[in-house]
């Protein structure tokens, strides 16, 4: 029997009332900025035994530090060369940064780790080279997830190569993409429905959740994640939760 969990990207209401609505929610708070310790143990306590964490990780490994996004940082000490971090190459200060997140996130004992690049990382034959070695120096295997977008599927080809070399899950969209390699677990992150990469302030209507619910039933891994994220992301995971009668 599949395990099809759904929930949303943050928490869109008071926490205490979405632990009794859904089994799991993605942290957004990991990506801004390195959390503490003492906030993952807090969140871990908080919530019930069987609920399910999953973590979008933090934008230091991801993001270079022109992002705009940068400017939210007020915890990490970022002390090595700026230029080294982001866009998931396997430099000193990427890899001794994600053994730190690792460590930081640890008591909240993620399920999953959402790594979501930029929408202008290209793939190009040295970047496959790159995202590959820090892939499997990581590791991590079906507990790591990868969000591509934007360019980055100007080579599909290249970017499959990557998800078959490492194993890892490739997260998507499945209103945008399909899914490239399939895989025992099957993460979705819905952002919306429109031209283009993110439409937050769509709602999505009961068509388009007949049509999600299509596609998640045709999809065969064992444990499904459909994680919304949109203006509306409360009402459209609860109406979905209702309509796959869970």
């Amino acid at each position: 029997m599949r395990n099809i969990l759904i929930g949303t990207c943050g928490f869109p209401t008071a926490r205490s009332r979405y632990y009794s609505l859904f089994k799991v929610v993605e942290l957004q708070e990991t990506f801004y900025d390195l959390p503490t310790p003492e906030r993952m143990s807090s969140l871990r306590r908080e919530a019930p035994a069987d609920f399910q964490f999953a973590v979008k990780v933090f934008q230091g490994l991801t993001h270079t530090s022109d992002s705009p996004t940068w400017r939210r940082i007020r915890r990490a000490r970022l002390t090595g060369d700026l230029g080294n971090y982001g866009l998931l190459r396997p430099t000193r200060e990427n890899l001794e940064l994600w053994n730190e997140f690792v460590n930081v996130t640890k008591p909240l004992n993620p399920v999953f780790y959402v790594f979501q690049t930029p929408p202008s990382m290209e793939v190009t034959e040295d970047s496959v080279r790159d995202v590959v070695e820090f892939f499997r120096t990581i590791g991590g295997g079906d507990r790591i997830g990868w969000e591509p977008r934007g360019v980055s599927y100007n080579n599909v080809n290249l970017l499959k190569r990557i998800f078959e070399e490492v194993g890892i899950v490739h997260v998507v969209d499945p209103f945008k993409h399909e899914v490239l390699i399939p895989h025992d677990i099957t993460y979705f992150r819905l952002h919306g429905i429109g031209k283009g990469e993110v439409n937050y302030s769509y709602k999505y209507t009961d068509d388009d959740l007949g049509r999600l619910k299509a596609i998640v039933d045709g999809i065969e891994s064992s444990t499904v994640y459909v994680m919304f994220n949109n203006a509306h992301m409360l009402d459209d995971a609860l109406r979905f939760t209702k309509l796959i009668g869970r």
